[in-house]
């Protein structure tokens, strides 16, 4: 199976674009999950499984568990391993390197920690991002329009008469020979988003911005869907893992989960159905 036709089939087995972001900070979990052995997977299994009927993917971001050494190496694994199969797991990482250096990041988080998809960075060009576009059934999302404030000291500078998002959208389209190529594009910024879309009307937009750093809902599906309402992973993290700090937190993940796949999908309904 393609890793296009996962998504979609994801999306429509729970009939949600919701991707939690399991961007687990030991600072921050309930104190009473310091006693066992690997509380960063143990706080991931239990999110997961009290909302994986609610979403159609899982991110980590490997920035978490590789400030823990060993145990969150451990725990990045034994995470992206209790993501359900039928769902996508995608592995935050930002990489991307000289070929050599490539391949070996793409071989770990594809085949050590068997992630669907992985995101990448395209300053290095075609030949950094190569190892990552290899096989239909596996993702690079590439960075593309990002959701934080400095966002717009690379990325909206102009080159020629177009922004530099635009330029990268534009050439890394004409390496999506697998159709397996997504983008990265921040709900943050919902005219650019459309750009985006625009430009790329039926790859996967990994959609970062909603919820703690303010980006809405409406424009992340209205601007960042495909035409059917279909396509868009869009990753709330914060506000959905910290929902709680005490010992219902798993709970509490759900009802936000639930609650943030209604109000996409009043979206969808309302933008694509009526």
């Amino acid at each position: 199976m393609t890793f296009n036709s996962k998504l979609r089939a994801a999306q429509r087995f729970n009939n949600s674009l919701l991707c939690i972001g399991l961007d687990t900070d030991v600072a921050k979990l309930p104190g009473f999950l310091r006693t066992f052995e690997n509380p960063q997977a143990e706080f991931n299994r239990r999110i997961i499984e009290a909302t994986s009927d609610m979403v159609c993917a899982y991110k980590l971001n490997s920035a978490f568990y590789e400030a823990e050494g060993e145990k969150g190496w451990q725990a990045m694994i034994e995470s992206s391993r209790n993501i359900p199969p039928a769902l996508i797991s995608i592995g935050d990482a930002k990489r991307g390197d000289i070929g050599n250096s490539s391949e070996r990041y793409a071989a770990t988080f594809f085949h050590t920690l068997k992630f669907d998809a992985v995101t990448v960075s395209p300053y290095m060009g075609k030949d950094s991002l190569i190892p990552f576009i290899q096989s239909p059934d596996r993702c690079a999302f590439i960075l593309a329009l990002t959701s934080n404030p400095g966002s717009k000291d690379f990325q909206h500078l102009k080159v020629g008469n177009k922004f530099l998002y635009e330029k990268v959208v534009e050439a890394c389209l004409k390496w999506n020979t697998k159709k397996n190529i997504g983008f990265v594009a921040g709900a943050t910024r919902p005219k650019e988003l459309r750009s985006v879309r625009k430009k790329a009307p039926s790859v996967p937009l990994l959609i970062p911005g909603v919820g703690s750093q303010g980006g809405s809902v409406e424009e992340a599906v209205r601007y960042g869907c495909d035409t059917h309402g279909m396509m868009a992973i869009i990753n709330v993290s914060r506000s959905v893992i910290y929902a709680s700090t005490g010992e219902d937190f798993a709970d509490a993940a759900r009802r936000e989960a639930q609650k943030l796949r209604e109000e996409i999908n009043m979206w969808r309904e309302k933008i694509f159905h009526s």
